[in-house]
């Protein structure tokens, strides 16, 4: 109904309360993107199915661009933009950076988050579990291999192993 008040949305993001009135139907991209200036996570297909907009919510990997802003409600979520601490990157961002896991980059920010995801709930993933965790991400450029490579580098470097 036309003046119905919007619904006030309260969560934490990358650390931060957050209070905004959205709109019932705004995409939890396009509130991370537009209403909080956090372009790192990408729109690419707008279905789900490339993974470019995938955010951690509540220590879960999702599709930012599949989800109403509504249903985080309450959650943390973490974009790329806080996965670097105190000015340092993330075992991850240095980890893709050393193994060359990215090409064009526009791919590297749900990527990234689709393995800080998983790392935070398996520290020593094989092989298999970090192809498992990451299957819902797309790259045009074809660098599984070492996107692949550098979660297992991660991995060893966030359980201060040597790389």
């Amino acid at each position: 109904m036309r003046g119905d008040p919007m619904p006030t949305l309260r969560l934490t993001v990358n650390g931060r309360p957050v209070q905004a009135e959205v709109e019932p139907g705004l995409l939890l991209v396009d509130l991370l993107r537009r209403t909080l200036n956090l372009t790192g996570t990408h729109i690419g297909c707008d279905t789900g199915q490339c993974g470019a907009c995938t955010v951690v919510v509540d220590g879960a990997a999702v599709r930012a661009c599949s989800q109403l802003a509504l249903q985080a409600q309450g959650a943390s979520i973490t974009t790329v933009e806080g996965l670097a601490q105190n000015g340092r990157p993330h075992p991850l961002q240095e980890a893709f950076t050393q193994c060359h896991g990215l090409q064009c980059g526009f791919c590297t920010p749900g990527f990234l988050m689709s393995a800080a995801a998983l790392l935070q709930s398996n520290p020593t993933p094989s092989e298999a579990d970090i192809v498992d965790a990451l299957e819902g991400n797309l790259c045009r450029c074809t660098g599984y291999v070492n996107i692949v490579a550098a979660v297992q580098q991660a991995a060893r470097l966030q359980r201060g192993e040597a790389a």
